[in-house]
């Protein structure tokens, strides 16, 4: 049964357009509580209730936002990422104190790392019992300290206003991330005059905006126009800052080439002749060898994680480096740059557009043709499949027949690689994954949340392996529940697949623990009152996807695919970022035998 339907023994939802002002009312905390949602813009929430929530819950029904009821608190926190990538919002979520809080963290330390802005409301136990372990008392704002923007916990019902409306000020100004409140249960309970201002929040010592110098903007312009191979560098923060026209604007201007981050993909048009790809440990040959050999690198927006450097002490070492940053603490943190730009990307890109030169750079343009050659014809999706199916055609078919346009929510492992490899993503916030702290299970909740917040006409596909769909399979009940329709693609490979191509690369092939048993997924599916599907040929793919495409609600494709396969090219961890291990050559369409290591066989 659909939770739209409506309860009997519970009145009508008002309507943002028929709400009352309540301003100077006495209302209650938990009252209080979706009063200051209301007004934050919030149109929907993900949660799971328990006793010290209890009345927030209660009072819920007087508001018209919509509870996504999840079945395992993880699920929530990955659903208010979801939603808060695939919008550029703030996600809510909200749970009980105890089990139901420390049930978030995972969601919330992967918001962290890739600067999500959500906030996690959590309940907590009366303020007179703080300290005495309490049923279900646990201290989560010490739990999340070291993975949270922020965190607060409200001991009073005045605390409320003042605290959330911080909350939601600090989880989206500056460089976005999480924002915990725990609201102790009395606060919910107390009752208070209900005010509200809409003047701006500041807080001392808080700069979350930060002017440019301009003697920085004109260095970085003058190392533009002396370069000869110069990369740019293009992370999530083009993403965040909705800079997309104003770096394809610098491109055409400049005619620098562009190399994306895992999380950048989509931030510039992956259709565009500059693009040359991903970047980093799966990145692709000739990009690599290009940050190599560049003598000026423009890092826009990224942070030099270490799956992009490769070695610190041989990352790209005969270029000056510009890094342009929201984040002051990210400068020089982990490469020495030359000229930092602490400010909004986007801002910073538009200051500096009238001061670019068109430079003609051919030897350089020459370079990276030679460096890419014929990949593309040599690539694994051209050669003969023998009868098998590869994750790579289901993800280069998934994007031929969905023509580029789906929401893509992928999980972590081989699967999330070849997805950023082979979906070419034109669009900003179409690719939705977890980068930073590589969380399986990821992908099926944000998915949802990812649902809430894209654009109806578009199809949101998620993409997981057969191991991380397991760990937050039960989030199917919620599609049905909530009647919502997302398509899963499960590239099911009867391993744990990056964790099997490490043990064959650097342990000798012996695959321990990685061999996982599964469900039956197609019966799974069924289970849930759902669609299911299995293909093991590239032959069904296509009417695979198009029946997903066409049906009306949630559907579970089960892709049986080569068990063996592995992701190249692959730089080893510490490796010089040149040193790649690549696709083993083939002869007659089968793979030549190779030591794997540092092999000098196709670009990718």
């Amino acid at each position: 049964m659909s939770s739209n339907a409506p309860n009997p023994t519970e009145p009508a939802p008002l309507s943002r357009e028929t709400m009352p002002d309540r301003r100077g009312e006495v209302l209650t905390g938990a009252q209080i509580i979706w009063e200051v949602l209301l007004r934050e813009g919030v149109d929907v929430v993900f949660g799971y209730p328990g006793g010290a929530i209890m009345p927030a819950y209660d009072a819920m029904i007087q508001y018209p936002i919509r509870h996504v009821l999840v079945r395992h608190e993880q699920g929530a926190s990955h659903m208010a990422d979801g939603y808060a990538r695939a919008s550029g919002q703030v996600g809510v979520c909200v749970a009980t104190s105890g089990p139901g809080a420390t049930n978030l963290v995972t969601g919330i330390a992967t918001a962290m790392l890739d600067s999500s802005p959500i906030v996690c409301i959590t309940g907590q136990v009366g303020a007179n019992l703080l300290g005495s372990d309490a049923f279900q008392e646990i201290d989560i704002t010490g739990v999340t300290l070291p993975i949270t923007k922020h965190n607060y916990l409200v001991t009073s019902v005045d605390e409320i206003v003042p605290v959330m409306r911080e909350a939601f000020y600090i989880a989206r100004s500056g460089r976005p991330g999480p924002v915990l409140v725990d609201i102790c249960k009395n606060a919910q309970q107390e009752s208070t005059t209900f005010e509200w201002s809409d003047e701006p929040v500041t807080l001392p010592g808080y700069r979350p905006v930060y002017v440019p110098k301009d003697d920085h903007v004109a260095q970085a312009l003058e190392l533009i126009a002396k370069a000869k191979r110069p990369v740019i560098l293009a992370g999530q923060g083009v993403v965040k800052s909705g800079a997309t026209e104003a770096l394809t604007r610098f491109v055409d201007a400049s005619g620098i080439p562009v190399a994306c981050t895992l999380l950048g993909l989509g931030g510039f048009p992956a259709s565009h002749a500059q693009n040359l790809g991903m970047m980093g440990m799966h990145g692709e040959a000739w990009v690599n060898t290009a940050i190599q050999e560049a003598d000026l690198l423009l890092a826009f927006g990224m942070r030099f994680d270490d799956r992009v450097t490769g070695n610190l002490k041989t990352f790209a070492p005969g270029a000056r480096k510009v890094h342009v940053e929201l984040d002051p603490s990210e400068i020089n943190k982990n490469v020495k740059v030359d000229v930092p730009i602490i400010g909004d990307l986007k801002k910073v890109l538009e200051l500096m557009q009238p001061g670019l030169t068109g430079v003609e750079r051919p030897a350089w343009t020459a370079r990276i043709a030679e460096l890419k050659g014929d990949s593309a014809v040599r690539d694994i999706q051209h050669l003969p499949d023998l009868g098998k199916l590869y994750a790579a055609h289901v993800i280069h078919d998934l994007w031929r027949l969905t023509e580029g346009r789906a929401v893509v929510v992928t999980d972590v492992g081989q699967h999330q690689m070849w997805e950023a490899q082979y979906y070419h993503h034109d669009e900003p916030r179409s690719l939705i994954t977890s980068g930073g702290l590589g969380t399986m299970g990821f992908a099926l909740p944000a998915a949802i949340g990812a649902r809430f917040a894209a654009d109806p006409g578009k199809s949101v596909w998620v993409v997981v392996g057969d191991g991380g769909f397991q760990m937050t399979a039960c989030e199917l009940t919620t599609c049905v529940q909530e009647d919502i329709k997302v398509n899963i693609a499960i590239i099911n490979n009867g391993f744990l697949g990056m964790v099997r191509q490490w043990q064959e690369f650097f342990y000798g092939g012996r695959y321990v623990a990685t061999p996982i048993k599964s469900p039956d997924f197609v019966k799974l599916a069924d289970a849930h009152g759902l669609k299911g599907m299995r293909v093991e040929s590239r032959a069904d793919l296509a009417a695979a996807v198009r029946e997903a495409e066409a049906h009306p609600g949630t559907v579970v494709i089960d892709f049986r695919v080569e068990q063996e396969d592995s992701v190249y090219p692959m730089v080893p961890a510490g490796a010089d970022l040149g040193d790649m291990i690549k696709r083993p050559r083939r002869v007659d369409g089968r793979v030549a035998q190779h030591n794997p290591i540092f092999e000098t066989g196709e670009d990718r």
